[in-house]
């Protein structure tokens, strides 16, 4: 009788779920074994997403309906690299995928970055969704307020901040985070792009929403806008472009008598960040005022700006973590590889591994490109397997054996059926308190409730 190819993926994101439904799919007998690190899977869905975009959560319900299928096995708890090593996982499995995704923020190395009151906007982001990794206590002392980067996470951190807590509360964000909020002093935040309002990173809906918050003003600068040749070509090839810049330049035209709010959100453009101020800790933020110099890109003038501000939230984008055992590139973010196809140190492809998602391309593209850059690595691993380089059959006949020895070293895995019970647990919550969820945030008692040790 045939052996199945036995395949074990690491990270249960999107990334990790599309690559196992793909792989599922592929016309081989295999056995798929997912492994996530915290309680309960579906990654930067659950905690990257702002509390108050549902719309984007909905994205869970399809990746739900893979899993729910009982043809993928979750096995969550488990810290690849602490719990069990990459070694013990090639052993036990013909093959392995990467798709451990993007956790902590790129770098930004400008003077003063590391001072008090200096921030990476995906530790913040982890923090209101109710990532069960981070401190529990935010400090919310800043009345004004720095966002760096000019993309949708930036305009969120922006959005959270600014949004008075009242209208978070539909939404599933965790009783700590509204407490929070409810303390936070912050009137104006000021959100800065090094480039113009043409080369922006956000996307038309995320703009109009952000105009949309009760109780808080955007402003836009007329001397911020500024298009060159290349900006013209941009707004004419692409209709998002086209949107986002009108919907800038209609708010230069609004009577500045009618900006009432108790809140604010500036929109800063062409002012590249190069200092944050102070001594003991935040005051400031330093900008260079920049020119556009025809296609799209941007030159210094040398005038520079200070703006007082008692807190930065630096969102220029997420940054991956190496693997043990796993050659990683340290500027790119990114697991060497050729297609998917991992290479070791000296750029050989490593037989059996595999990378897909952010930790394989970075930190760029929606679920459509997560979706196609999954098919790419599950078609080189089928080719693979085609032409013999991995063997079904070849790991330990047992598929329970790994899970076993992580009972036996204490580690309390979680499953799907656990994640059932999670899922229900926090309906209930909200429920109580007539909101959709209320997301449990202590990671023992996730883990608690989704072994049926709690109800």
């Amino acid at each position: 009788m045939t052996k199945p190819l036995r395949v074990a993926l690491i990270g249960a994101g999107p990334a990790g779920i599309y690559a196992a439904d793909i792989l599922s799919k592929a016309g081989l007998e295999v056995s798929i074994d997912l492994y996530e690190r915290l309680p309960a899977p579906f990654g930067l869905v659950r905690y990257g997403v702002a509390p108050d975009h549902p719309r984007i959560k909905q994205i869970i319900v399809a990746l739900q309906k893979i899993l729910a299928r009982g043809d993928i096995r979750l096995v969550g708890n488990v810290d690849v690299g602490t719990d069990v090593t990459m070694a013990e996982l090639r052993r036990h499995y013909d093959a392995v995928i990467i798709s451990t995704g993007a956790d902590k923020d790129a770098p930004l190395p400008i003077p003063g970055i590391d001072l008090p009151g200096s921030y990476g906007a995906a530790d913040f982001v982890s923090w209101y969704d109710g990532h069960p990794d981070v401190p529990r206590t935010w400090p919310l002392e800043a009345q004004s307020v720095a966002v760096l980067g000019v993309g949708n996470v930036a305009l969120d951190v922006a959005r959270i901040l600014a949004k008075h807590v009242e209208d978070l509360m539909p939404t599933e964000v965790p009783e700590n985070v509204v407490e929070g909020l409810r303390q936070s002093p912050v009137t104006d935040v000021h959100v800065f792009g090094r480039r113009g309002p043409a080369q922006v990173k956000f996307t038309p809906l995320e703009l109009r929403e952000l105009g949309k918050v009760p109780d808080v003003d955007v402003i836009v600068y007329e001397e911020d806008f500024e298009f060159d040749e290349g900006s013209e070509a941009a707004i004419r090839s692409t209709n998002q472009t086209k949107q986002v810049v009108k919907t800038l330049t209609d708010w230069t035209l609004r009577d500045p008598e009618e900006l009432t709010a108790s809140r604010r959100i500036h929109l800063h453009f062409l002012h590249r960040p190069v200092e944050i101020l102070g001594t003991d800790r935040v005051e400031g933020i330093r900008t260079e005022r920049t020119e556009l110099v025809g296609d799209g890109t941007v030159r210094g003038t040398g005038v520079f700006v200070d703006t007082p501000v008692q807190a930065v939230y630096r969102a220029v984008g997420y940054f991956s973590s190496p693997l043990d055992g796993v050659a990683f590139d340290g500027v790119a973010g990114v697991v060497p590889n050729d297609e998917g196809r991992v290479l070791d140190e000296d750029g050989e492809i490593v037989t059996g591994l595999y990378a897909t998602g952010w930790i394989k391309r970075g930190p760029v593209g929606l679920i459509g490109s997560t979706k196609s850059d999954a098919q790419q690595t599950i078609g080189h691993l089928v080719a693979d397997v085609g032409a013999g380089r991995v063997t079904p059959g070849s790991a330990p006949a047992d598929p329970d054996a790994l899970i076993s020895a992580l009972a036996e070293r204490g580690v309390p895995t979680t499953s799907w059926s656990g994640w059932e019970l999670l899922d229900a647990y926090e309906r209930s919550l909200g429920e109580a308190e007539g909101r959709e969820r209320v997301k449990v945030v202590p990671r023992d008692e996730m883990t608690r409730v989704s072994r049926g040790e709690e109800s």
